[in-house]
């Protein structure tokens, strides 16, 4: 039971702050270097 609770627990901490950084604006950040990650990657950039 313990261990359920604490799974629901930081499943909602993790929902809370995916919430809060796409409130600040952070996901075109994320995205943005997501996109230079995998040109380099490839070679293209």
């Amino acid at each position: 039971m313990k261990l359920q609770r604490a799974r629901i627990g930081a499943f909602v901490i993790a929902i809370a702050f995916i919430i809060m950084g796409s409130f600040r604006g952070e996901v075109s950040t994320v995205f943005n270097k997501a996109v230079n990650i995998c040109l380099e990657c490839i070679g293209i950039g």
